[in-house]
């Protein structure tokens, strides 16, 4: 049997396309391709000699690829014929050779391109973190040029500007905090690992003082601009503010103070970006990361926060101001819009008042406006007390009785007594009124003007309730309504923030005040018995037992009050001496038609001025006729009597009105005293009915008597029976009225009686018993 040759060998030639190339010379052309596309794309950092390596071994493995190949056939009698590459093995060595080669060598890229990556994030980091404390430092620099170089020199302007020192009001506090933040990153260098976090700590433990400076600088802000644009209003005041801007600070081209004042608006929001800018080019593997993205969104937080305050404060400056508008101001403030406002309202009160509608409620407000209602009560009740107590200690500096001669002369007691006296009134008490003026009566007198804007605000959060309650049911809202709401919310919010606040605080003053008035009575007591000490060895008393000591104090205190007693009844006696004024025509013809319709028993005269203040209540004059009606109202109050007043019917108080004793037709003579006109001398204070000497008769004793009985209505009036016989002490009350007398009845009680109830009768025809 014949062995089968072996088949010669078939050249194959170059494929045409790439569909007849061999498996592994397309993919050497494949991975070639790719690979000189990322040597194009990432050429940064690689060097030349690695690319001319890299192109030498492609085209070696292009020419490779593209020599001829050689297929033997393969086959036997038993089986089909078949084809194989004679370097099929080969290839497969190089391929995987060459994929590992250049995996290798794009892993490197890859690692030089991410450390590459890393160096230039960690420089622009480096960049931020300088630009955040060089911007930092240079916008300190400015604020001290302004409110130091540039206010002292607008200080020295004459006359002096207004409202100068409003423009840097809350300046140094952000310049404090801001300070305070260079101071702590100060302490470790820019450059080390740990700076960004303490970066990060130095601005957290800050974050509320920041917030605080800016929130009232940036709040307060149109102000200043206000008061700027007053002083543009005047050129040459403002071009002589420009000149010494631009000599103070030559380096910056700075032509207004507005320049410098408004870097803090723009400071705090420029510090988010600053800190974004440094966490965008931060790792997140970085240990600081974590606590870079908290400091971040807290400054994010905290410009929201300052925002949201400044756009409260703006709503509460528009509505606490109290305007003082004239009646033709409102009028001109009338228009359509404003009164369909108005009616609008009122609907809507109107069905809350009559169970129409229900009434949203909140009854944490509520309680707030209840306790700041009773905080208001409080103070202006505290203050009244206050202005009341200054009134009488100024009254007593003003009565300076050391100054009375006493007729005392040569007694220790009134020596004492002129000394602490005076010690008194030109040291102790004058120091203690200016510090009860400075450490209570002013701040009582803020704390009342304080009250003005949380009151208003709360009346005008009642209008703005009342409008959004028309809107609250409506699912689509219009931009007006939406503004209505808005406005609701934010006054609403306001108070609920801010009430309870200012209610802690206006309690701990008054705490406060009351513990200094406490203190500064402590000290008086003190001084004055430091003033005693000093005169107690003088006094007749001081060597005495203690015991012995305040026994006699007592007594003494016991008598004096009763003296005191005596004297104040006296004086309330005096005071309250009937006047009687005479009739004029017109109170002659009311007094006669009262007396023909009502009796002469139902006539009352008015003492003192009556000024109705209820229903039905007359206003009647002093001295005035009525008749009374009725002894008590409608109710049966018996303080308030209806009184006919000629005409006019209504109700007075009864303490007002006194009995009107009607004069005869032909009244007595009155009592007079009647003093010659030669005879000079002591006026005598009782009725002496000695006879003088006439020219050409002699006048007869005479003994006065009550011709009408007469009942007293008050402690300084006296009662007399018909016919009883008294003694005239004077024809005259203290006013020097003739038609009222102080006599002395004989059961000894002294008054005023009418002049004309007493009559004058000779000494012989006086009643048996009676002598004077």
């Amino acid at each position: 049997m014949e062995v089968p040759r072996k088949p010669p060998p078939i050249i194959l030639p170059k494929p045409a396309s790439s569909s007849m190339r061999p498996q592994g010379a397309v993919r050497r052309g494949a991975i070639k391709n790719t690979l000189k596309e990322r040597l194009q794309d990432k050429s940064n950092g690689s060097s030349e000699k690695d690319d001319e390596v890299g192109e030498e071994k492609l085209d070696s493995e292009e020419e490779t690829a593209s020599e001829p190949v050689y297929l033997e056939v393969i086959g036997t009698n038993a089986g089909p014929s078949m084809f194989r590459l004679p370097s099929q093995d080969s290839f497969s060595e190089e391929n995987t050779v060459s994929e590992e080669v250049l995996a290798e060598e794009a892993r490197k890229k890859r690692k030089e391109e991410e450390a590459a990556a890393k160096e230039r994030a960690a420089q622009r980091q480096q960049l931020a973190i300088e630009e955040l404390v060089q911007s930092e430092k240079n916008y300190l620099r400015m604020l001290h040029i302004c409110s130091v170089n540039i206010r002292s020199s607008l200080q020295q302007l004459q006359p002096p500007l207004a409202n100068l020192d409003s423009l840097f009001l809350y300046v140094e506090d952000v310049m404090e905090v801001s300070s305070r933040l260079l101071s702590l990153l100060d302490q470790k260098p820019s450059g080390e690992p740990l700076f960004l976090q303490t970066l990060c700590d130095s601005f957290l433990s800050l974050s509320s003082d920041i917030e605080a400076a800016y929130k009232e600088y940036l709040a307060y802000y149109n102000q200043i601009s206000i008061v700027e644009n007053n002083y543009k209003q005047k050129e040459a005041l403002w071009n002589e503010i420009v000149r010494i801007i631009k000599a103070s600070a030559p380096e910056v081209n700075a032509t207004s103070l507005s320049f410098f004042l408004v870097m803090p608006v723009q400071r705090i929001a420029r510090y988010p970006l600053l800190l974004q800018t440094i966490q965008k080019h931060t790792d997140t593997s970085h240990p600081a990361y974590r606590l870079l993205e908290k400091t971040a969104h807290t400054s994010i937080a905290l410009n929201c926060r300052i925002n949201e305050y400044k756009r409260f404060r703006e709503v509460a400056d528009k509505y606490k101001k109290t305007e003082t508008l004239t009646i033709k101001d409102k009028i001109n403030r009338l228009n359509t819009h404003s009164i369909a406002k108005k009616t609008a309202r009122f609907s809507q009160h109107l069905k809350h008042e009559t169970g129409i509608k229900p009434k949203l409620v909140d009854e944490e407000f509520d309680a707030f406006e209840g306790f700041f209602n009773i905080l208001e009560h409080g103070i202006l009740v505290l203050l009244e007390n206050v202005e009341t107590y200054l009134v009488h200690l100024q009254r007593f500096l003003d009565c300076k009785t050391e100054e009375f001669d006493l007729d005392m002369d040569g007694e220790k007691s009134p020596i004492c007594f002129k000394e602490i006296t005076t010690a008194l009134r030109q040291w102790i008490l004058p120091t203690f009124e200016k510090r009860m003026r400075t450490l209570i009566h002013k701040p009582l007198c803020a704390l009342r003007d304080l009250l003005v804007g949380p009151r208003n605000l709360i009346r005008k959060r009642l209008d703005k309730l009342l409008d959004y309650e028309m809107i609250e049911s409506k699912s689509t809202l219009s931009y007006d309504e939406q503004a209505v709401a808005n406005t609701y919310r934010t006054i609403n919010t306001l108070l609920l923030n801010e009430l309870p606040r200012f209610n802690g605080l206006a309690l701990q003053m008054i705490w406060s005040m009351l513990g200094t008035f406490s203190c500064m009575h402590k000290d008086l007591a003190a001084d004055m018995e430091q003033l005693f000490q000093s005169f107690a060895q003088q006094l007749p008393h001081s060597s005495l037992h203690p015991s012995a000591f305040w026994e006699w104090a007592e007594s003494a205190v016991f008598e004096s009050t009763k003296k005191l007693q005596t004297v104040c009844q006296n004086v309330e006696d005096t005071l309250n001496a009937p006047v009687v004024q005479p009739l004029s025509p017109s109170s002659q013809r009311r007094l006669k038609q009262l007396t023909d319709k009502h009796g002469s028993g139902k006539i009352y005269q008015v003492a003192s001025t009556v000024v109705g203040s209820r229903d039905l209540d007359l206003n009647l004059g002093r001295g005035e006729l009525v008749a009374i009606i009725s002894e008590a109202d409608t109710r049966g109050d018996k303080r308030r009597w209806l009184v006919d007043a000629g005409g006019r019917r209504g109700y007075a108080p009864s303490s007002k009105l006194i009995r009107y004793h009607q004069a005869m037709e032909d009244p007595p003579p009155s009592p007079h005293l009647i003093v010659p006109l030669d005879v000079t001398g002591k006026r005598r204070h009782s009725y002496t009915p000695e006879s003088q000497p006439m020219r050409v008769v002699r006048q007869p004793y005479l003994q006065v008597m009550a011709a009408y009985d007469f009942t007293a209505r008050g402690n300084h009036e006296v009662s007399l029976r018909a016919g009883e016989p008294v003694r005239v002490l004077e024809p005259h009350d203290k006013r020097g009225n003739r038609e009222w007398s102080l006599v002395e009845a004989r059961s000894g009680q002294r008054g005023y009686v009418p002049s004309n109830y007493l009559s004058m009768m000779p000494a012989d025809a006086r009643p048996p018993g009676f002598v004077f």
